[in-house]
Order: structure tokens, then sequence, then C-alpha cells
């Protein structure tokens, strides 16, 4: 029988995430095989499996931590949301509709059979599954229709930790008031708690440790220290600029725009992970300055970000940062603001506006989304930054609405010699993006551009090059390489702080109560 245990939160971003990215790690170091599992998901970071499914990027990653291909199964139920108000609701990677927060509350009991399904047929493959929760299972509003906290442990059958972030302070009265709200049975499946991101000496928590056991009748199983590795965030709620390299001087600045519907950030994660960059995330207010590349990133929503920025001046600081010679780097939603006109009938309901008007290009959104995996090789460029990755091969995905179109004053960025997905077959090439004569912007589809190792320290090397700075030629380990080191350092940690033998047996004694049943 298949082993389980779910991780759920006090609340959002206590750390759950990467907390099932080190079981997962774990439990595969110890000879299991073992996938991760969240059966809702909200977030903009998204990635497209072989065959063209979009599933959230956390449970990429902790895929990636148990050492498996990730799979949309891992992932059911993806909602990205485009305003305030609506999502666009992603069902077995696959774009259904938009909906607010009612329709989607009124449509949920008809997942639940689905998402139960889903996921017994990945329990099937594996000998053990890490769950992850959403929010929190306080949220007693929703616990009539949730199938992402005890209403998914209920369909897995699945024991419980509870997870609390004490670096956000007040971490008992989260840890009590939490399992004071569960009902009795739901609280029977807590099988103990793990306070997170601890700064400082744990013997000072210690009386507090024995007085809430007291109280609650559930064990502390761990005090997880704060935890320095890179690794890749969930939502845009953990934004924070340059945190790989803190307190470093580094040479170039790259500025990243932060929009308000800002997708797949994890665009970035290899970039701000080079040794010379220092990465900035810039939003209204802020200064932009005069950076050695500014990007402009994908979007859930292309015309109400590319408003948001002419109605806040963005748009006059991209166009002096462009008469002032700085290369500009759009990607996906972030292209398409580059271009002269973009037409929406599809996402924001706004209809057509003029884009920045950088690139000679249009965009058109159409019902059909394109999700596809790519490989791709930069065209032989003649000018400006960008053209010292020409003829370089690429691999990444693209996830979009629109389709653009290049004018006499474009060329394309890059052929596409390879697509995996629903919208493309082996084999068929076309081209992408889009850059200027003179070679100083660019704009592109692919994400997941500055994974491709070579092509990041090239474009980079001329970027120093133009500063009067010499080529770093030393080798720079990949970014995927860098997440496996520092998926073997949460393993480690973990195992040091929190009492895995317990989860073990917790896992087995539950799955043999189930059997005896």
């Amino acid at each position: 029988m298949t082993w389980s245990i779910m991780l759920q939160g006090t609340a959002s971003d206590v750390g759950k995430s990467v907390l099932v990215a080190g079981l997962c790690r774990i439990f595969a170091q110890d000879g299991y095989r073992t996938a991760p599992f969240k059966a809702q998901n909200m977030a903009l970071n998204s990635w497209i499996t072989r065959d063209g499914a979009e599933m959230g990027r956390a449970q990429v990653f902790q895929a990636e931590a148990a050492g498996i291909e990730p799979d949309v199964r891992m992932n059911p139920v993806l909602l990205k949301p485009t305003s305030d108000r609506k999502s666009q609701v992603i069902v077995m990677g696959q774009a259904l509709r938009h909906m607010d927060a009612m329709e989607y509350h009124r449509f949920k009991p008809q997942l639940r059979e689905q998402v139960g399904q889903v996921y017994r047929s990945l329990a099937a493959e594996v000998d053990i599954m890490v769950l992850e929760g959403a929010g929190s299972p306080a949220e007693i509003n929703l616990r009539d229709r949730d199938i992402v906290n005890m209403g998914m442990a209920e369909q897995a059958d699945a024991p419980v930790l509870l997870v609390a972030d004490i670096d956000k302070g007040g971490v008992f009265a989260a840890i009590y008031g939490t399992l004071a709200l569960l009902r009795p049975k739901e609280k029977q499946r807590v099988k103990g708690v793990i306070i997170n991101k601890f700064r400082g000496d744990p013997a000072l928590l210690k009386p507090g440790i024995d007085q809430i056991e007291a109280l609650t009748g559930v064990p502390v199983v761990g005090v997880m220290p704060w935890f320095d590795e890179p690794m890749e965030d969930e939502d845009g709620v953990a934004l924070q600029g340059d945190k790989y390299h803190q307190n470093e001087v580094r040479e170039l600045d790259v500025v990243v725009l932060q929009l308000p519907h800002i997708a797949n950030f994890s665009d970035f994660n290899a970039l701000a992970f080079q040794p010379d960059v220092h990465l900035r995330y810039v939003k209204r207010g802020e200064f932009l300055g005069v950076p050695d590349l500014l990007i402009i990133p994908g979007s859930k929503n292309t015309l109400g970000d590319l408003l948001y920025l002419r109605d806040n001046g963005i748009d006059q600081d991209i166009q002096l940062a462009h008469q002032q010679g700085v290369p500009i780097l759009g990607i996906c939603g972030g292209f398409q603001m580059l271009g002269r006109q973009v037409t929406d009938g599809v996402e924001s309901g706004i209809g057509q506006t003029d884009g920045l008007g950088l690139l000679d290009c249009v965009t058109r959104f159409e019902p059909l989304k394109t999700t596809t995996q790519v490989e791709a090789n930069v065209l032989d460029l003649s000018a400006g930054i960008f053209a010292a990755g020409s003829g370089m091969s690429l691999k990444g995905y693209e996830i979009h609405m629109g389709q653009t179109h290049l004018g006499e004053g474009a060329q394309p960025f890059a052929r596409l010699v390879r697509q995996i997905g629903h919208d493309g077959q082996p084999g068929v090439e076309r081209d992408d993006g889009a850059i200027n004569a003179a070679g100083t912007v660019a704009g592109s589809y692919i994400h997941g551009l500055f994974d491709n190792s070579l092509f990041t320290r090239a474009l980079l090397n001329a970027l120093r090059q133009r500063r009067g700075l010499g080529a770093l030629d030393t080798p720079v380990i990949s970014w995927s390489e860098r997440k496996q080191q520092s998926f073997d350092a949460l393993a480690s940690q973990m195992r040091a702080h929190i009492d895995i033998a317990l989860l073990y047996r917790v896992m087995r004694e539950h799955a043999s109560a189930v059997t005896e049943s």
C-alpha cells in the first residue's frame, strides 16, 4: 500500500512547498519512489509538461527534488489570477475558463471526484505520496467545499503535519488557533507540528513548545532553521529582489519590472544566481535608473499591466532607458507589450491598446492557448548585445494566448526547431520573437531563456564588454545543477532538525490502520 503524508499550514507562505520538496528528496534518497501532490494551486508561476499540459511550478521543483519527471497529475487544478476578482481555471493542464471566486466555489464539488481519481492514479505508481495543502485548513468559510486541505486529506486518508512560520511572529497563537478551529476528526489527523524559518537558539523555544504541546495534545516534531539556499518560490508574494548574493558587490545591474500580474518570474532565478548579476525587481515609485539590462517579464493580464505602466509613467522610464542605450528584453507578455499594438478580448476584456512601440509587431489574443515545450536556435543576429547569442541552442517552453505578427522593421529572434505539446508536432518549425534592426530591443515567447547557461553567459559577457569589463570565463555551475545541490542541503538540514524517523512511523502506522479497517 502506498504511504502518504500531508503538509498543511497555519497560513500561506509558511514554507510548505519547500518542506514538501525536502521530504521528497529525503524519501527518494532512502530508496522510495516518491511523488508530490497539490490538488489545487493558485500561482502565476507555471510550467509545461512534455504533452503540453500546464501545471504549477512548485510541484515541478518538488518533482525535481524527488528525481522524477513532472506530471500534471501532481497538480490537477491550477488557478491563475487575471484580476483581483477572476482567475483562469486550468484542469488537468488545460485552460477551462475564467471564473470569479463565487463561481469557482460553486464549481468545486464537480472537481472533487476528479481530483480523487487523479490522486489514486498517481499514488498507484509510487511508494510515498507527499501532499501539500493551500493556505490554511482553518479557513472555515471554505470548509464545506474544500478540495485541497482537510478535504483532500480525507480523500487520500493521509496523516497531516501542520507547518507554522515563526518568522511572521505569533507562531504559538497560529498553531493553537488553527488546531482549535479544526473539527475533531480533522484534528485527529494532525500528527505533529513543524515550526519553520527559525532564527536563533532553539533552547529559547522550549517553554513555548512544552506549553503548546500540553494545550493541543499535538507534538512539535521539529524546529526548522531559516534556510538560505536558493529555491524556487511559488508565487510573487516571495519576490524580494536579489536574494542569492545579498551583501555582495556585483558588476551588472539587471532590472525586472515587477508587474501587478507578473507571471513566471521563475524565468529569472538562473539569472539572479549568476555571480556578477545584481537583479532588481522594480515597481511603481521605485528607481529604475540606467541598468545594464531591462527586462519586461510575462504577465497574466498583458493589457492591464500595459495600462499600469502607462498610468504610472513607467512607460516613459522605459522610453528614456531605450534612448540612453539600455538593452531591453521582453518575455511572453513583456514581448507583446513592446510591440505597436495589442488586441485582447480574451484575458482582460479591455479590447485594444497601443503598445510601447519599441518593436515593429502587433499581437492579437486568441482563445486557443499555446502550451508547448520547445527547442530553438537563436538566429544570426547582426547587431547589438543580443547578437552574442547568435546560433546558440535554447530549450524552454511557451505559455501564451496571443499570436504576434512582425512588420518590416523587425526580424525574428529565434527559430523553433522542435515543439512538444498539444498545439505542435515534433519537427514543425516556426519563428519566435522579434528584434529591432539596431539589436537593442528583443522579445521572445520562450520561458526559461536564462536556464540555458551558455546563452546566459554569452549575453552577460557582452554586457560586461559594453561596460569595459573583461569576460567572466570561470565555469559557472548551471541553475539545474545548483538546484540539485540545494535539494541535498535542504534534506540534510531537515534530517538534522525534524524527527524523520517519527514521520516514517506515522506513515507506516497510519497505512497499517487503514489496511486493518
